[in-house]
């Protein structure tokens, strides 16, 4: 059965959850503890503040990343993945082991 004819495919509904630049690599960066904002900006230097935020605002609203606000001044905000969230790290360990395996192979078209 091909699951990208039912009426909703799945995996048009996954990427629409994970797909982009910056998700995958925020997921991957959470995958063993929580971590701060400024502790995400810093392991993923190339992405702007403003798109962190926006990403990691979608991750939560999709029930990917936990935001924990802690009622402290300076606010103090970590971000975890959900048991949802972390369902998806073997999906992406085997996107990395197959980029490792690919690299260097794919020229596309120009």
């Amino acid at each position: 059965m091909d699951v990208c004819k039912e009426p909703t495919c799945p995996i048009t509904e996954t990427l629409a959850i994970i797909g982009g630049k910056w998700k995958p690599i925020i997921i991957w960066q959470l995958k063993e503890s929580c971590l701060r904002f400024g502790e995400l900006q810093r392991r993923i230097p190339n992405v702007s503040q403003k798109m962190l935020t926006q990403q990691l605002r979608e991750l939560e609203s999709d029930g990917i990343v936990h935001r924990k606000v802690y009622p402290v001044i300076p606010p103090k905000v970590e971000y975890s993945l959900t048991e949802s969230g972390r369902t998806l790290l073997p999906i992406l360990k085997e996107m990395a082991r197959w980029g490792k395996a690919h690299v260097g192979i794919w020229h596309p078209e120009q």
